[in-house]
């Protein structure tokens, strides 16, 4: 999975933060009064977290040239941030008077949205400190200038710091406005131009050449097994399946009678694929979905791409075809729209949701994208979280892949979730590895988290079984954001405060098949082995699959209340925990001591036998030192859509 922030390149996923963020994003301190960037007495008012952590004296290089250029964005706050955060909760929880009465777009806007009058000061503000305004939106205003004239707005010095074996610049002390804007700035991104890339969360990502799985394969969970190859856990351990399909999701997850119709889902990913109208619809024909009406997949793009290389655009084509193909899969009469953002850098996939906020073009929004918590920044938490309050009061629900690295301490050597799962006001989706039988029966789930071992050279072993670890579900507990209200009672004390004395926010809130060797079929358009572009089908998974897979649940669930939008479902979701709603998710579903795994074998060259094949061995519910537990755990949250998952939103 990765996400679309940087991660180095976007390079966030996860992103860091430096300091604990509350549950109502964008609260600012006032800083000691001074005079402003524009020579005016009157105190400022503190940016805070505009001072990334790895700016420090240690790493400091000296003063950056006043003429280096500068491109910033001023995010507004708009009218009564505490009002907006209060509405969003209040409207969110089944157990307010507010619950479910939404406002409209225009209607937030009025209420909490940045005035003309906040605008214009803000404006007036730069353009005396010498930056040129290049763009202006209701959520924030755009310039450009020298760091000189950066220095001056922002009343801190620029500096040259050594980050990863690269030098970037930014604030030496935390930036700040003038204090008579203080109800009118939110925060600042921009001063410092370390790369912020989000990765996509997809494991084994199909690379522009086409990508093949090799058989041998089993149809369902178990149907096949090779009596030749060595046992493992004191049996045969089964062919991975070729790839789930719509169908055995929709059984698993009881879907029933529901299809989505009337509800919209939104999947935001960074570029857009080419021929994802006619790869959907070919898949869909091919493996009995039903076929596409008129209408029913739509995009909205933006003008231009940009950093098409740092964000490694298509790699995003093969995301998009998973998340509208899944998504459909599951709730095969909903409209989906898919929102394309210019990059995979922050900036450019706020502005994919901001057109899904202010626009209420969905609501639900499917993001199968993030980075590293290390990567992020408080100014660009704080843009997030305002969005999806705003979204919340709309009635709009976020989801977001927890990651692919498990603690990610093999990927980092931290133990750290993924940002924006860790959002405190979006649900974090975690992944599972499914088995779906004979007939599409539900068989069980473990967390999703793999050892992988190779078939020996003399075919009698698992060289090293059960092998190194090989990707799982990302979760843990944030460092930064505090736990919010609807976990209390229901993570285990011992998870929340696993990092600090205090309770922080668990990742991920519910679960669904990730797991790459029990996963989904895929078609999409790729480069053939001749050179040509062709259609092609591979099994794919990652949190990536996962977040899709619950964005088309949550559209059944919003049929079954007879269309009333779920909104901010965190409440609704944490209301049901221990009930027939969900699988509770253990990584022994069949008994303690009773491990499982499935034998895999893969093209050498990701495409045809002719540089031969490999066998190795996927040992399931293994994810690092996450662990699935029965009851709330940090690889599934609250576990997987049951039965009565669904239906339990009937009216």
């Amino acid at each position: 999975m990765r996400s679309s922030r940087t991660r180095t390149p976007r390079v966030r996923t996860g992103l860091a933060w430096a300091a604990a963020l509350p549950l109502v994003a964008g609260t600012l301190a006032l800083g000691a009064p001074a005079a402003d960037a524009s020579g005016h007495d009157g105190g400022r008012h503190a940016l805070l977290g505009t001072k990334p952590l790895w700016a420090t004296s240690k790493a400091d290089q000296g003063a950056t040239a006043g003429s280096t250029g500068i491109t910033a964005r001023v995010y507004l706050a708009g009218r009564d941030a505490k009002g907006l955060a209060d509405y969003a909760r209040a409207v969110s929880d089944p157990q307010s008077s507010s619950y479910g009465k939404y406002l409209s777009a225009a209607q937030v806007r009025a209420r909490y949205g940045a005035t003309h009058d906040q605008i214009s000061k803000v404006t007036d503000w730069l353009k005396r400190s010498g930056l040129k305004v290049t763009g202006t939106t209701n959520r924030y205003v755009t310039v450009t200038g020298d760091a000189a004239a950066a220095e001056r707005a922002f009343a801190t010095d620029l500096h040259n710091y050594r980050k990863s074996g690269h030098t970037y610049h930014a604030p030496s002390a935390t930036a700040s406005a003038p204090a008579s804007l203080a109800d009118a700035v939110l925060t600042v991104t921009g001063l410092d131009n370390a790369p912020r890339f989000s990765q996509h969360h997809t494991q084994l990502p199909p690379p522009s050449p086409v990508f093949r799985n090799s058989g041998p394969f089993s149809s369902y969970y178990g149907s096949r097994t090779d009596p030749s190859l060595p046992s493992a856990y004191g049996s045969k351990a089964p062919y991975a399946i070729k790839g789930y399909t719509g169908k055995q999701l929709r059984a698993a997850y009881g879907a029933k009678q529901w299809t989505g119709k009337r509800v919209t889902v939104a999947i935001t990913d960074a570029y857009a694929s080419p021929t994802i109208a006619q790869d959907a619809g070919r898949y869909a024909a091919r493996h009995g979905d039903q076929a596409y009406r008129g209408g029913q997949l739509s995009q909205v793009l933006p003008k231009a791409y940009t950093h098409i290389k740092d964000c490694g655009a298509a790699g995003w084509y093969g995301e998009e075809t998973l998340d509208v193909e899944a998504v459909h899969a599951v709730a095969p009469d909903s409209d989906i729209v898919y929102v394309g953002a210019a990059s995979c850098q922050d900036d450019d996939l706020l502005d994919s949701l901001g057109k899904v906020v202010d626009g209420h073009l969905a609501d639900i929004v499917s993001n199968s994208w993030g980075d590293i918590e290390a990567s992020e920044t408080p100014d660009s938490a704080a843009a997030y979280d305002q969005l999806f309050q705003q979204g919340a009061v709309q009635g709009i629900g976020f989801y977001f892949s927890s990651g692919d690295n498990g603690d990610e301490v093999a990927n980092t050597g931290i133990k750290q979730v993924d940002t924006p799962a860790n959002s405190a006001w979006v649900t974090a989706v975690g992944g599972t590895s499914l088995a779906v039988g004979k007939r599409d029966a539900y068989k069980w789930e473990t967390g999703w988290g793999t050892q992988k071992a190779v078939l020996s050279k003399d075919g009698k072993d698992w060289t090293d079984f059960p092998g190194a670890f090989n990707g799982g579900a990302g979760g843990g507990v944030s460092k930064t954001v505090p736990q919010p209200y609807y976990q209390r009672g229901i993570v285990p004390d011992q998870l929340s405060s696993a990092l600090l004395k205090s309770k922080m926010r668990a990742v991920p809130d519910i679960a669904a098949v990730a797991d790459p060797n029990t996963g989904f079929l895929v078609g999409q358009t790729q480069t053939l082995p001749n050179g040509k572009l062709g259609y092609d089908e591979y099994r794919i998974g990652g949190t990536s699959l996962a977040a899709p897979v619950i964005a088309g649940v949550q559209a059944l669930a919003q049929q079954a209340r007879h269309g009333v939008p779920l909104g901010f479902a965190n409440p609704a979701i944490y209301q049901r925990y221990g009930t027939s709603a969900y699988h509770d998710v253990t990584d022994h579903p069949l008994g303690a001591g009773r491990d499982l795994a499935v034998v895999r074998v893969d093209y050498v060259n990701g495409a045809d036998a002719s540089k031969g094949t490999t066998t190795s061995l996927r040992s399931l519910g293994k994810d690092s030192s996450l662990k699935a537990t029965v009851g709330y755990d940090d690889v599934t949250g609250v576990g997987s859509p049951g039965a009565g998952y669904v239906s339990s939103y009937r009216h």
